[in-house]
């Protein structure tokens, strides 16, 4: 199997609990917490174990809560590396609440990153041997790290030869396509901020895609659906991928696990539209649990092979 690195510079440790109610001006009485290793590159590296597979999770971490994380990762047998930073790493905080059945998600902006950490991370990056063959950048920045940091994250991956997917929004998102991707996995939302444009039907998000395909800026963009499922564009084909109906029970975590189903897929030595089926599988797993537990094995291996089926009886 290829190798594969992730990268988060905001990580978290996600504290998830459950109240009766949530209601202004009173003191809440929660469940017990649970804690969970946080961040898009660090959920992606667990998915990717999860699914049977093997990834190695690169972090920035700081004080308690970052020693908490490498434990936390440690704990579920996800080969990981901090790099330490003088601040915390951030603290979320994910409420359940039983009268309504929604879900209350308090996210931390994260610590400030001073310009000699994050450029230290782009040097450790720079300086893999072996260079991995599938490098994942995912999740938001800090504070402190300028919003190119991915555009620099791709020139290391360019001048290294790994394969770079992201999974991010906004400027940081621009900045990585403006150097050039491997692959992208962006929503509809992140797809119309890319591009400056509403894209109200699938002719215009399709022309959208094909668009930063064929200027070289993206070899393969995935556009995620959400339920309904993704369409995969190259250079040679848009290919819709449906994704199965399943259960819903919590979002959170679909996205990351659609790329840990994928990136390993493509590890594996899968053709790219298999890849993303099974990446597909994978998030509608994760919407079949509970909280931010990511996708189960299991549950994927068989969506996949309906999946399959399915395209089989076509």
């Amino acid at each position: 199997m290829k190798s594969i690195v992730t990268l988060t510079v905001n990580p978290a440790v996600d504290i998830n609990t459950d109240v009766s109610q949530v209601v202004p001006e009173r003191k809440l009485r929660c469940g017990p917490p649970q804690r969970e290793p946080g961040g898009g590159g660090v959920n992606v590296a667990r998915a990717v174990h999860r699914l049977g597979g093997d990834a190695t999770a690169l972090y920035l971490a700081g004080g308690p809560p970052g020693e908490m994380l490498a434990g936390l990762l440690e704990g579920e047998g996800v080969a990981h590396r901090a790099l330490s930073v003088d601040e915390c790493t951030r603290e979320n905080v994910i409420v359940y609440e039983e009268a309504s059945g929604l879900q209350y998600r308090f996210g931390m902006p994260g610590p400030r990153v001073t310009e000699a950490e994050w450029r230290r991370c782009l040097d450790e990056l720079a300086a893999l041997d072996p260079t991995p063959d599938y490098l994942v950048a995912s999740g938001s920045l800090p504070p402190g790290v300028p919003e190119d940091f991915f555009g620099h994250v791709a020139e290391v991956a360019r001048d290294g030869g790994a394969h770079l997917i992201v999974d991010t929004s906004g400027e940081p998102l621009r900045h990585a396509v403006e150097v050039g991707t491997f692959m992208l996995k962006p929503n509809l939302r992140e797809l119309r901020e890319l591009v400056g444009e509403e894209l109200e039907g699938e002719h215009e998000q399709v022309d959208a895609a094909r668009r930063l395909v064929e200027c070289g800026q993206v070899e393969v963009l995935v556009l995620s659906l959400g339920a309904g499922g993704a369409l995969v564009v190259t250079a040679e084909s848009v290919t819709p991928v449906r994704t199965p109906t399943v259960p819903i029970r919590s979002k959170v975590g679909a996205g990351d696990s659609m790329v840990g189903g994928t990136v390993l897929a493509l590890a594996r030595g899968w053709d790219l539209l298999a890849a993303v089926r099974f990446g597909v599988a994978a998030g509608a797993a994760a919407v079949m649990t509970a909280g931010t537990e990511l996708c189960r094995r299991d549950d994927t291996e068989r969506l996949y092979a309906e999946m399959q089926e399915a395209l089989e009886g076509v």
